[in-house]
Protein backbone atom coordinates (compact mmCIF):
# COMPACT_ATOMS: atom_id res chain seq x y z
CA UNK A 1 0.00 0.00 0.00
CA UNK A 2 3.13 2.64 0.50
CA UNK A 3 4.44 1.57 -2.75
CA UNK A 4 1.09 2.39 -4.47
CA UNK A 5 1.20 5.79 -2.67
CA UNK A 6 4.89 6.50 -3.26
CA UNK A 7 4.52 5.67 -6.84
CA UNK A 8 1.18 7.75 -7.15
CA UNK A 9 2.96 10.86 -5.16
CA UNK A 10 6.13 10.28 -7.64
CA UNK A 11 3.75 10.69 -10.78
CA UNK A 12 1.86 13.85 -9.76
CA UNK A 13 4.85 15.31 -8.40
CA UNK A 14 6.50 14.71 -11.93
CA UNK A 15 3.20 16.13 -13.58
CA UNK A 16 3.50 18.80 -11.83
CA UNK A 17 6.26 19.95 -13.69
CA UNK A 18 5.24 19.10 -17.14
CA UNK A 19 5.25 21.74 -19.82
CA UNK A 20 3.83 21.22 -22.86
CA UNK A 21 5.12 23.82 -24.99
CA UNK A 22 3.90 25.80 -27.97
CA UNK A 23 5.31 26.68 -30.96
CA UNK A 24 5.39 29.93 -32.30
CA UNK A 25 6.81 31.84 -35.53
CA UNK A 26 7.81 35.62 -34.75
CA UNK A 27 4.27 36.81 -35.55
CA UNK A 28 2.58 34.90 -32.52
CA UNK A 29 5.34 36.47 -30.74
CA UNK A 30 4.44 39.98 -31.66
CA UNK A 31 0.83 39.56 -31.39
CA UNK A 32 1.34 38.05 -27.96
CA UNK A 33 3.03 41.21 -26.71
CA UNK A 34 2.33 44.14 -29.28
CA UNK A 35 -0.85 45.04 -27.66
CA UNK A 36 -2.80 47.76 -25.93
CA UNK A 37 -2.75 45.97 -22.69
CA UNK A 38 -1.01 46.91 -19.71
CA UNK A 39 0.96 44.39 -19.30
CA UNK A 40 4.76 44.18 -19.08
CA UNK A 41 6.09 41.51 -20.70
CA UNK A 42 9.81 39.80 -19.86
CA UNK A 43 10.74 38.05 -22.88
CA UNK A 44 13.62 35.63 -22.57
CA UNK A 45 15.48 34.64 -25.43
CA UNK A 46 17.31 31.42 -24.77
CA UNK A 47 18.76 27.91 -25.60
CA UNK A 48 19.50 24.72 -23.87
CA UNK A 49 22.84 24.80 -25.30
CA UNK A 50 23.55 28.00 -24.18
CA UNK A 51 25.48 27.26 -20.79
CA UNK A 52 24.63 31.40 -19.33
CA UNK A 53 21.53 31.41 -20.43
CA UNK A 54 20.84 27.65 -18.26
CA UNK A 55 22.54 29.90 -15.50
CA UNK A 56 20.23 32.50 -16.04
CA UNK A 57 16.71 30.85 -16.49
CA UNK A 58 16.00 30.23 -12.25
CA UNK A 59 15.82 34.20 -12.67
CA UNK A 60 13.26 34.60 -14.70
CA UNK A 61 11.20 31.65 -12.60
CA UNK A 62 12.19 33.65 -9.22
CA UNK A 63 10.71 36.72 -11.04
CA UNK A 64 7.38 34.76 -12.04
CA UNK A 65 7.13 33.82 -8.12
CA UNK A 66 7.34 36.75 -7.08
CA UNK A 67 4.93 38.85 -9.40
CA UNK A 68 2.63 35.56 -9.96
CA UNK A 69 -0.60 37.33 -8.44
CA UNK A 70 0.05 40.43 -10.39
CA UNK A 71 -1.62 40.11 -13.74
CA UNK A 72 0.39 42.69 -15.19
CA UNK A 73 3.66 41.19 -15.81
CA UNK A 74 4.14 37.67 -17.64
CA UNK A 75 7.69 36.12 -18.22
CA UNK A 76 7.97 34.13 -21.49
CA UNK A 77 10.89 32.38 -22.03
CA UNK A 78 11.26 31.84 -25.95
CA UNK A 79 13.64 28.90 -26.73
CA UNK A 80 15.58 28.97 -30.33
CA UNK A 81 16.40 25.80 -29.96
CA UNK A 82 15.34 23.61 -33.51
CA UNK A 83 11.82 22.41 -33.63
CA UNK A 84 12.73 19.32 -34.61
CA UNK A 85 14.81 18.98 -30.95
CA UNK A 86 11.45 19.71 -28.57
CA UNK A 87 10.67 16.09 -27.76
CA UNK A 88 14.09 15.22 -27.51
CA UNK A 89 16.02 17.76 -26.34
CA UNK A 90 14.08 20.73 -24.59
CA UNK A 91 11.16 19.57 -23.19
CA UNK A 92 13.37 16.99 -21.33
CA UNK A 93 15.22 19.54 -20.43
CA UNK A 94 12.32 21.95 -19.14
CA UNK A 95 11.12 18.56 -16.77
CA UNK A 96 14.60 18.23 -15.48
CA UNK A 97 15.31 22.08 -14.47
CA UNK A 98 11.42 22.35 -13.60
CA UNK A 99 11.03 25.27 -14.92
CA UNK A 100 7.77 26.68 -14.63
CA UNK A 101 7.36 30.07 -16.46
CA UNK A 102 5.91 29.68 -19.96
CA UNK A 103 7.68 28.61 -22.16
CA UNK A 104 7.34 28.48 -26.23
CA UNK A 105 9.81 27.23 -29.09
CA UNK A 106 10.36 29.95 -31.63
CA UNK A 107 10.23 28.31 -34.94
CA UNK A 108 12.37 30.70 -36.85
CA UNK A 109 15.60 30.23 -39.34
CA UNK A 110 15.76 33.37 -40.94
CA UNK A 111 17.80 35.56 -37.95
CA UNK A 112 17.87 38.77 -40.48
CA UNK A 113 14.22 38.55 -40.37
CA UNK A 114 13.10 37.75 -36.88
CA UNK A 115 16.29 39.45 -35.05
CA UNK A 116 15.20 42.94 -36.13
CA UNK A 117 12.01 42.79 -34.92
CA UNK A 118 12.74 42.25 -31.64
CA UNK A 119 15.50 44.92 -31.69
CA UNK A 120 17.81 46.73 -33.83
CA UNK A 121 20.07 46.32 -30.53
CA UNK A 122 20.53 42.57 -31.14
CA UNK A 123 23.68 40.89 -32.92
CA UNK A 124 21.58 37.84 -32.22
CA UNK A 125 23.69 36.42 -29.34
CA UNK A 126 22.61 34.85 -26.80
CA UNK A 127 21.17 35.19 -23.56
CA UNK A 128 18.66 38.41 -24.46
CA UNK A 129 16.26 39.75 -22.53
CA UNK A 130 13.19 41.89 -24.23
CA UNK A 131 10.89 44.09 -21.49
CA UNK A 132 8.19 45.41 -23.17
CA UNK A 133 4.74 47.30 -22.36
CA UNK A 134 3.59 49.23 -25.08
CA UNK A 135 0.59 51.03 -23.31
CA UNK A 136 3.27 52.63 -20.98
CA UNK A 137 5.54 52.53 -24.49
CA UNK A 138 8.45 50.74 -22.28
CA UNK A 139 10.73 48.87 -24.92
CA UNK A 140 14.15 47.94 -23.59
CA UNK A 141 16.67 45.54 -24.56
CA UNK A 142 19.25 44.04 -22.73
CA UNK A 143 21.84 41.19 -24.71
CA UNK A 144 23.79 39.47 -21.73
CA UNK A 145 23.00 37.42 -18.72
CA UNK A 146 20.10 38.63 -16.97
CA UNK A 147 20.26 37.94 -12.58
CA UNK A 148 17.50 38.66 -10.16
CA UNK A 149 18.28 42.00 -8.47
CA UNK A 150 18.86 43.19 -12.32
CA UNK A 151 15.05 42.39 -13.20
CA UNK A 152 13.68 43.55 -10.03
CA UNK A 153 15.32 47.13 -10.32
CA UNK A 154 14.26 47.03 -14.45
CA UNK A 155 10.46 46.00 -12.49
CA UNK A 156 10.65 48.90 -10.09
CA UNK A 157 11.35 51.68 -12.62
CA UNK A 158 8.09 50.66 -14.95
CA UNK A 159 5.51 53.26 -13.80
Amino acid sequence: MKGFFLIGFIFCYSLSFSQSIQVWKIKDLENRIKNSSDTTYIVNFWATWCGPCVKELPAFDTIRTMYLQDKKIKVILVSLDFKEDIEKKVIPFIQKKQVQSEVVLLDEINGNYFIPKISSQWSGALPATWIVNNKKSINRFFEKKIAVDFLKNELQTIP
